[in-house]
């Protein structure tokens, strides 16, 4: 079944409204919590007066930061580093408010309604204090601070080096710098973020639903706050939560509070997110500065990259992954013998920044593709050429960049063949045919460009990830998995990897998922990481289950473990259904047995079987863009006409599924490209709360899009997988951005931030020498 178009088993429920989503969960009795957050981005609560709230008919109960002292605990950044300053992420601060829509009390009512009156009703006192709202503003002199007290507004400074890039730079024939601006973006799901939470008085247990893209961390971290046992705390995280896209792999103080109070008045309580909220209190991704230089020969060869970062923290530091991404992106496909990357991560009173769909590697991309389009343009060569003559070759692997993987591991591409995707690439948009009719348009007077944009992701991440593998006793297989999905397909592709592994059909067998009760340990779906990593599980439990039941059905029917196969569900000898035995019957002998009676002679009770694997480090998809836009230079409107996308994630397990996650990513692209940017003034007041305001793709918005795989194996685990899930967004906004400039280039505009809009392509035109020099 590996490598098999299966269709998603999961279509059929969400396709007719039978999903499961959180907000769907029937809790009896269960009360409905809002939460007041902060107006202001950085604020002092001198008082709050909640007896008008608590006075209002429906209201159980009002809490405010200082009513949770006992779990005022901080929520621990998920990647730290030595040098990082960190502030107490609280669950809901008592005292200083860092940006607008952080939580700082909560009521609990009979409904949503009643409980959303109650919050008009409390009085906060606040002090207004000065606020940041970008790393240009926290890194000024003499800047107001985002935190009080603090030396300054610099989370983390961090430094990569290989070779000498300076030197490099110093002697190069050929230099060019530039800066870069990527904006920030959300993710959006259908489903905002929920919690909802029941205590039982008698077991002294707490059972959480949260749609959470991670279970066992949510547990984790329940655990050391509420200083429970893990035993106790039961996460789920429900199978239908309309999307995750980063932010909900994130702890956030709501997960917090919420069980604690339900605990609290030993009744269900349930919160769901309103889109509102999601505007301001869901975590966010990508507002990052890039001061680069890049020194090169005549014939375009790259000597050295050297690229200063300013990366938006946000108001907390919830984990460093996305900056430490970055700074190992930029390298890309290309062999560049000295790199300097260095990192300024800053805090500013904005809502804290995380992984959204390609987790700081669309910046790096956009940073370093925009430069290689520069190249070739101060040199005359076509870019392709400049990529080409660059890029690793399907030889040199694996590759040693030179410098560090946010996994901790020296960055090594396992596999790849970039010349392959890049030549394909070209070939499906047939790019020389395009060259040829884009001088004809121009002619007309017709702005059309061509932009490339290639990439490498590290995907699979560590440390590892589980899976349990069980004969249930009404005869079907179950397997399953830690991690919680977000729309990926797991009860589909899971199934074909274990059917394969046990021989079994997939009929007979059933994937569940994110239930910390069913299996022990694990960590998440995040960072394009869970084919290669739950998957080896999942073929390890599996194979080790087929020789579980074969060994059981050999003792039954008098035969050797090696003559067993499966014909339906029937364990056959020799492969005759007239010796065989049911799994049903299996799970009879081994799982149930007769009460009291010893077990046959040879039989093992209990078949189930599980599987941790870990990889050895981060192995690395990669994937080339090509688009080709019209500009008209009077809006600023751009057409896209082609688009073909090159995508390597080793094995494809699924094709049918892959291609959708591809596809996905590549819409999520689009709107980073053109559309999507949460616009804030500069005391950090969003101005873009709603989609009135912030431009939300559509199935309009986004063209249609040539795909092609090529599969190059990983090496680091047995299905030579790697990533499908960010491969579409990672490269988009530089090919767009690198085909804008192009078709402007009469014009000489030049594109330096994404989002690129209608505005900023006027912007950039009316700015261009061309026409700054009047007609």
């Amino acid at each position: 079944m590996i490598g098999a178009r299966v269709p998603r088993r999961e279509d059929e429920r969400l396709l007719t409204g039978r999903g499961r989503y959180l907000d769907d969960l029937d809790l009896p009795d269960a009360l409905a919590a809002a939460f007041l957050r902060s107006p202001n981005a950085h604020a002092r609560i001198l008082s709050i007066d909640a007896s008008e709230a608590r006075a209002l008919p429906g209201v159980v109960a009002v809490y405010t930061g200082a009513d949770l002292a006992e779990i005022q605990k901080p929520l621990a950044p998920k990647v730290l580093h030595p040098r990082l300053k960190d502030f107490p992420r609280l669950p809901m601060p008592p005292e200083e408010l860092h940006y607008v829509g952080e939580p700082l009390a909560v009521v609990v009512a009979s409904s949503r309604y009643v409980a959303e009156d109650a919050l008009e009703l409390i009085d906060v006192d606040y002090e207004v204090l000065p606020a940041i709202a970008s790393t240009a503003a926290a890194l000024a002199p003499g800047a107001p601070l985002a935190h009080s007290g603090a030396e300054d507004n610099v989370a983390v400074h961090l430094l990569q080096r290989a070779g000498d890039a300076d030197e490099a730079l110093r002697s190069a024939p050929h230099t060019l710098s530039e800066e870069f601006y990527v904006m920030r973006g959300g993710g959006h799901s259908m489903e905002a973020r929920a919690v909802a939470a029941r205590y039982e008085p008698a077991t002294g247990q707490l059972t959480i639903w949260d749609n959470t893209q991670s279970p066992h961390y949510a547990r984790q971290q329940l655990s050391l706050i509420y200083d429970m046992a893990e035993d106790d705390i039961r996460v789920i995280a429900p199978p239908d939560v309309g999307g995750g896209f980063g932010p909900k792999a994130q702890f956030y103080g709501e997960e917090v509070v919420i069980p604690w109070v339900a605990k609290k008045l030993r009744r269900p309580v349930k919160w769901i997110e309103d889109r509102q909220e999601n505007f301001v209190s869901t975590m966010m991704e990508r507002s990052q500065t890039h001061r680069i230089s890049v020194g090169f020969t005549g014939d375009g060869l790259l000597l050295a990259v050297k690229d200063v970062i300013e990366h938006d923290q946000g108001a907390y530091c919830a984990g460093l992954q996305v900056p430490s991404i970055t700074t190992s992106t930029v390298p890309g496909p290309y062999k560049i013998p000295n790199i300097h990357t260095e990192l300024r991560a800053c805090y500013t009173n904005m809502v804290p920044t995380s992984s959204v769909r390609g987790a700081g590697r669309p910046q790096a991309v956009f940073a370093m593709e925009r430069m290689m389009d520069r190249i070739a343009s101060h040199l005359g060569l076509d870019p392709a050429e400049v990529r080409a003559r660059n890029l690793i070759q399907a030889d040199e692997f694996p590759y040693k960049v030179g410098i560090m993987f946010r996994d901790g591991s020296p960055l090594t591409y396992d596999s790849g063949d970039f010349p392959a995707l890049l030549s394909g690439t070209l070939s499906r948009l047939g790019y020389a045919e395009a060259r040829s009719e884009q001088e004809k348009l121009r002619a007309e007077g017709r702005y059309v460009g061509i932009g490339l944009a290639c990439y490498v992701e590290g995907c699979g991440l560590g440390p590892y990830e589980g899976a349990r593998v069980r004969l249930t006793n009404t005869g079907r297989i179950l397997v399953t998995l830690a991690a919680a999905p977000q729309g990926q397909g797991y009860e589909t592709v899971y199934a074909q990897i274990a059917s394969d592994a046990l021989g079994l059909d997939m009929d007979y067998i059933q994937v569940v998922t994110g239930d910390t009760s069913r299996i022990p340990f694990g960590q998440g779906t995040f960072a394009s990481r869970i084919t290669a990593t739950a998957g080896p599980a999942v073929l390890e439990a599996a194979s080790l289950m087929r020789d579980r039941l074969a060994e059981t059905a050999a003792q039954v029917l008098g035969g050797d473990p090696s003559d067993v196969s499966f014909v339906g569900d029937l364990a056959c000898l020799g492969g005759s259904e007239e010796k065989s035995v049911s799994l049903l019957d299996l799970a009879r002998v081994a799982n149930i047995g007769k009460h009291g009676i010893t077990l046959p002679q040879g039989i093992r009770a209990g078949l189930e079987t599980s599987s941790y694997f870990a990889p050895e480090r981060a192995a690395y998809a990669s994937g080339a863009h090509a688009a080709l836009v019209e500009v008209d230079p009077e809006t600023g409107g751009v057409t896209i006409l082609r688009y073909v996308i090159g995508h390597d994630c080793g094995n494809v397990i699924n094709p049918l599924l892959v291609d959708g996650q591809v596809l996905g990513g590549f819409a999520h692209g689009i709107g980073n490209a053109m559309y999507e940017e949460p616009v804030y003034d500069a005391e950090g007041q969003p101005q873009a709360a709603s989609y009135l305001d912030y431009a939300l793709v559509s199935a309009t918005e986004v063209p249609d899009a040539e795909l092609f795989h090529i599969q190059t194996p990983s090496p680091l685990n047995p299905l030579g997988a790697k990533g499908a899930g960010e491969g579409g967004t990672i490269p988009a906004p530089a090919a767009i951005a690198n085909a804008v400039e192009d078709a402007l280039r009469p014009l000489r505009a030049r594109v330096t931030r994404a989002p690129v809009t209608p505005a900023r392509i006027v912007e950039a035109i009316y700015g261009s020498d061309l026409l700054s020099e009047g007609p």
